[in-house]
Parts: C-alpha cells; structure tokens; sequence
C-alpha cells in the first residue's frame, strides 16, 4: 500500500496537483489542485473548480488501497528448523488463506532509517522470490487435508542453514538495536537494496509478504486481466485516472472533485487512515475553512455536506459460470460490460433509488461520447448470504453525504490472484469520469 500510495502521488504531481501536509497551514486557490497523505498509506486528491464558492458540494469517488496480505511481526526471527530459516508473520484481513500456498512471495514496505540526525522513511521491495509456503504432499494421508494451523503450519520458508550439521561451527549476527531482532539475512538484503551500510541506522520497519507474479492480460483474445491486489486497486487506480482526465474541465465548475484512498478497510477501517477516522472530514473542513469568512466555516461545512455526493468504489463479484447457483438473476454482473452497482437492504451498501437515479443519469450524459460506454450493472447478493462491507456507509452516516456503491466486477475475490475484464478498468474510469464532471448539473435536476 506504501508504494501504491507513492505511484499514486508520482501521478498527481505530474499532472500539477501539490501536496499539502496535514500539520501545516494551506493557502488554497480556486482552480487549484491539491492532495494529502496520512500515515503514507492514505490519500486524498482534490481539485477545486475555479467558479467554486464556498457552501458548494463535492464530487466524490472513495475507495480503499489495502489488500489482504501476511506482514510480518515485530519480532519476525525464528529458530531455524531441520534447516530452514523461516519468518515470522501474521495474517491481515484474509492473508495467509488457502490460495497463499506455493506462491512466489517477495518482501516489500517502508522502512525508518536515521540519516544525518532525521528520521527518513524509505520504501523497499525485494521483488524476487523471497519466501514460499510449502504444502505438504497428499502422501502423508490426513496430515495433508487440513484444516492448518496459520501460526505453526503456514510459516514461509526464507532460506536454508544447515550449519548445525557441523558441531564445530559457530554464528554469530553481530547486529544491535533493531536490527538484531530481525532475520541477519533480511536485514542484509534490505539494507544492500536501500544503500545502506551501518545496519543501526535502521530505525524500524513495516514490511508484508506479496505475489511477485506481475499482472498478465489472458484468454484466447486477452480479455481478461490476471493479477494480485485487485481489490481494491482496481477501483483506486481508476477513480484516480478519472480524476486527472476531469482536471481540463475546471474552469467551468464550482465544485470541488475529490478521490479518497483508505488504508484499513479490509480490518475495519478503524484506525485513523481509515475511512471510520476523521480524514475525509478533516480535509473538507479545511477546504470549506479556507473560503468562508472568518468564524464561519463550521457553518457551511454542513451545507458542503448536504450538496455533495460520494460514490464508494470497491471491486464487486463477477458472476462465476461454475457457480451460478450461488447469484441471483438480474443481479450477475459481467467481465467487460461495465462497473456494477451494488445494493444490500441491511446497510452494508450506501445505495438507495435517488442515489442510483443520480449516477446513472451522470454515466448517461456521455453515452455516445467515447467509443466504448459503461453499462451500469447492478449486484445484490441472495438472502442466504451475507453482503460485504464497503467504506460508503461509515463516510456517509458520519457526514450526511448522499452515497450509492459503484464498483468494477472481479472474479476471486480475496483470492491471491484474481481476475477481472480487460477493458474493465477503462470501463470504470469513464463511469467515474461522468460522474465527478456531471454531478453538478445532474444535481440540479435532484434539487429539492
């Protein structure tokens, strides 16, 4: 997610965008285009349109950056075993699942170093096959089926180190300080990776395990996409080339647009970059803060509030033609065709019939524009099962934005690798286009 975050802020700067920094004091501009990260696993993008007064609502698209993963633990050294040297790591959200045996696992994170009296935080990514998670054959019978334990029986598998062959040998790490909690060998490469030579210098790190197998198109005419972390950087990746492709059109608006990126939501969305923190609100308060009269922010931040629109974005379910038992008709949405909204009657989605008029009739306005157009799908899942969660609901109930969930359908969901349509990331970033450049005409026909 850290370095997500940072080829997400590579994009912003060079389309003109400046970052602001949550402890300084800004100075923004009608016209102008900002965005804000917290904790380097969180950011905000906004542009403001240059007929923009204060009171006025946002365009919003929000979704979520982090993806499940194994990270490692803060003591991650373990005692070598029959010869192995293994890590120490811990599951998020649904890591270290089924589909994470025998995968090829590289390294990758930040890392706090001391340089020159400061602490700088670097990123890394050892994108080798590092570690691997050995299933055990089906010759062993029992043992082999399961159910595994993820703390003594889904452990990678780093390196070998059979000196305790040899009775006569001797190691020693002759690490100190942080560095002498971590597997010598890790703190060997990293450091090599990062340049740096005085192993106390690191500080601490925050490091996880990923799939280096990079993204592939596949199927007899390359239809489909094959590739990790899709959900939910699928949808973040769109929303943020949506973002960038409205930019041209600011002139003539008075609304800020805006795409939020949380860290978190796979566990929750509980800590402060989560989207359950005060970041989203934080900003808008800010921007509202910066254009009102003296003393009277917090009076049109409401207003803000109760003229804008979110569209919670996080990857949907493809229909799967192997189990189609498991969908309801008229609620399947398809590889290719375009983002699906998605609805749950017990308030796990933000959608409701307003909030679904208004979005289509913004993708509508542009039908016939680009050469290929959206069609909004729509999913909801059967009443046997139970519907996942999104960011649109925690955003909208703490600030009274309108919200509907807008997502691009994915097959595997949760799984290490999955698969999604070729043309669907496209797809996605047309829909949300339309949307951050015709809400505000299309919310003038919703007045009430």
């Amino acid at each position: 997610m850290f370095h997500a975050v940072d080829a997400v802020a590579k994009d912003l700067e060079n389309d003109g965008y400046k970052k602001l920094s949550e402890r300084d004091s800004w100075d923004l501009k009608a016209g102008g285009k900002y965005y804000v990260i917290r904790n380097g696993s969180s950011l905000i993008a906004f542009a403001i349109g240059e007929s923009y007064t204060v009171g006025n609502g946002a365009a919003i698209v929000a979704g979520h950056i982090d993806a499940l993963t194994a990270k490692l633990k803060p003591i991650p050294k373990l005692h070598t075993k029959a010869g192995y040297v293994q890590l120490g790591v811990a599951p998020y959200a649904g890591g270290l699942g089924d589909t994470w045996w025998d995968r090829d696992l590289g390294i990758g994170g930040r890392v706090l170093v001391k340089e020159n009296g400061k602490i700088a935080t670097k990123l890394v990514k050892l994108d080798w096959p590092i570690a691997r998670i050995p299933t055990l054959a089906p010759h062993f019978g029992a043992a082999a089926n399961g159910p595994f334990n993820k703390e003594t029986q889904m452990v990678p598998i780093i390196g070998l180190d059979n000196s305790d062959l040899n009775s006569t040998s001797t190691t020693s790490d002759n690490l100190s300080g942080f560095a002498s909690t971590q597997p010598s060998r890790l703190v060997s490469a990293i450091s090599k990776e990062l340049g740096i030579t005085d192993y106390s210098s690191i500080v601490n790190w925050e490091l996880e395990l990923f799939d280096v197998q990079p993204a592939c198109t596949g199927g007899l005419d390359r239809e489909f996409i094959f590739a990790g972390r899709i959900d939910d950087k699928l949808c973040s990746w769109a929303a943020i080339q949506a973002l960038l492709n409205s930019s041209s059109t600011l002139s003539g608006s008075g609304q800020i647009r805006m795409v939020a990126l949380f860290d978190d939501e796979e566990v929750g969305s509980l800590l402060r970059q989560g989207a359950h923190g005060n970041f989203l609100p934080s900003i808008m308060e800010r921007v509202v803060e910066e254009f009102a009269d003296a003393g009277k922010g917090s009076r049109q931040l409401g207003r803000t509030y109760a003229n804008s629109f979110l569209v919670s974005s996080d990857v949907i379910h493809a229909v799967n033609p192997n189990f189609l038992n498991a969908y309801m008709e008229n609620h399947s949405p398809r590889l290719n065709v375009g983002p699906a909204i998605s609805a749950d009657p017990n308030g796990h989605m933000t959608t409701d019939a307003v909030s679904t008029a208004i979005l289509t009739r913004c993708v509508e306005k542009d039908v016939g524009v680009r050469k290929v157009d959206p069609q909004l799908q729509v999913f909801q899942i059967r009443n046997d099962s139970r519907s996942g969660g999104t960011v649109g609901p925690m955003l909208s109930s703490a600030t009274g934005i309108r919200a509907i969930d807008l997502g691009i359908p994915q097959l595997s969901m949760h799984s290490i690798r999955a698969t999604t349509g070729s043309q669907d990331p496209g797809l996605g970033v047309f829909a949300f286009q339309s949307f951050l450049e015709n809400f505000e005409k299309v919310d003038a026909e919703f007045r009430e």
